[in-house]
């Protein structure tokens, strides 16, 4: 359950044009399948293109052993993110970065890369593999309906997950050939 403070700076996010219209209470609910994505993740998670601070402030708040880093490339989006993580009282174990995810370098490996609404599979697939390290989780937001959009991306390999809200891919090592039928499994 998301604290009050938190919900009210989403709601300063929303009013700035940073998160949609959906209800603020709609948006954390989606946003906790990120959290039960990362059960078993520790140490480090980047948010690529945190935006208005969803899902990366939501994980912060219901996660406080994780570290984390919340990137977007438009500074008037980590200047606001800054401010909100300072007020939630995040700031020992929550960075902002106003960086290009492409050209992101954490001093370690991340354990996980989380992604809201970042880019195409393709683009998505490729910055998070580039961060990674050989065994690195991928959580991403998936549309209600529609098809697999991660059966073409060799990179990673999709996990049996119940939570159709979310996309759960494990990062396939560098250098391993993909093996037949492989990519999209579930």
């Amino acid at each position: 359950m998301a604290s009050t403070a938190l919900r009210d700076a989403l709601a300063s996010s929303q009013r700035l044009g940073m998160l949609g219209d959906r209800p603020i209470a709609e948006v954390i609910e989606h946003a906790e399948a990120f959290v039960d994505a990362l059960r078993d993740v520790r140490g480090l998670v980047v948010d690529l293109g945190s935006g208005g601070g969803v899902p990366g402030l939501v994980v912060a708040e219901a996660r406080p052993d994780l570290q984390l880093l919340l990137v977007d490339r438009r500074s008037a989006r980590t200047d606001h993110l800054s401010r909100l993580v300072r007020r939630l009282g995040l700031d020992e174990r929550v960075e902002v970065r106003c960086v290009d995810a492409s050209a992101l370098t954490p001093a370690t490996p991340p354990a996980a890369v989380i992604a809201r609404g970042f880019g195409s599979p393709e683009l998505t697939a490729r910055v998070a593999a580039a961060l990674l390290g050989p065994s690195g989780l991928l959580v991403v937001s998936e549309p209600p309906e529609g098809p697999d959009r991660w059966h073409a991306i060799a990179t990673f390999v999709r996990r049996e997950w119940p939570d159709r809200r979310v996309a759960v891919l494990t990062r396939v090592p560098r250098g391993t050939p993909p093996r037949p039928g492989d990519a999209g499994h579930r």
